[in-house]
């Protein structure tokens, strides 16, 4: 199905790196490659995570890393075989950890990026489908949507992530925005109050909810039981490393 290109890229300029890994080696020459990373070293930062993939081929976030420093360096550079190398080893680590989110997300900013939006589409909706158990997967594939402007798809899909995992603040604040964007602000008011009771440290969350709460007057108190939906955050450079 062709797709109107309305994408906002709200979500698509921003791809964290991870420094989580496994056996100590890895681990550190993966935390190598990050510091070289953030230093805008990135031929070195290639290197390190190399090394980590080496040290222990089971480091999806390796992996991650290595294809996230490739991407970077196509946009940088220009050159095609770095985003076919970023592509491969995206892959790569789907193939090491199937419900890794970050490289979901970042493997269809990549497919998005070379016209191929049905790929992203294809990708995401496959990973909905092979974990339906999980929030993140019916989170991001929302969060796809909503960048083409297909903003009820996206709430239907965000409904179904809170249903899944009810204190999930990521989902509450996406569901929330996305109901303002549709023009339902009480609910998006209690969406928005409901996901900072489960995370206070959203600024931008709480000041929807101050513009809001001045709008419409003062809500009721949201409590741990409160549902607030009609039918019914993992992880992770400028790509911004962690």
């Amino acid at each position: 199905m062709a797709r109107s290109r309305f994408i906002r890229r709200s979500w698509l300029a921003v791809l964290p790196l991870l420094l989580a890994g496994c056996g100590v080696p890895s681990k550190m020459q993966n935390a190598n490659g990050v510091r070289l990373y953030q230093q805008a070293f990135y031929q070195g930062a290639a290197q390190r995570f190399q090394q980590a993939i080496h040290s222990d081929q089971t480091n999806a976030n390796a992996y991650y890393n290595l294809a996230a420093t490739y991407h970077q360096l196509g946009k940088l550079n220009g050159r095609d075989e770095d985003f076919a190398q970023a592509e491969s080893y995206y892959n790569l680590c789907l193939d090491r950890a199937p419900n890794h989110t970050p490289c979901h997300r970042a493997l269809a900013v990549l497919l998005i990026d070379d016209g191929r939006d049905d790929a992203a589409f294809r990708l995401m909706e496959g990973w909905t489908a092979r974990s339906p158990w999980l929030a993140d997967p019916k989170i991001e594939l929302a969060r796809l949507h909503d960048e083409f402007g297909e903003r009820e798809a996206a709430q239907q899909y965000l409904t179904e992530a809170v249903a899944l995992e009810p204190a999930n603040a990521r989902a509450l604040a996406a569901l929330g925005r996305i109901r303002e964007e549709l023009g339902d602000r009480t609910q998006a008011l209690a969406d928005y109050q409901r996901s900072l009771y489960h995370n206070r440290f959203q600024p931008e969350v709480a000041a929807r909810v101050a513009t809001l709460q001045a709008a419409l007057g003062p809500a009721p108190l949201v409590t741990p039981g409160a549902v607030g939906t009609r039918t019914v955050d993992g992880g992770n450079a400028t790509q911004r490393l962690r």
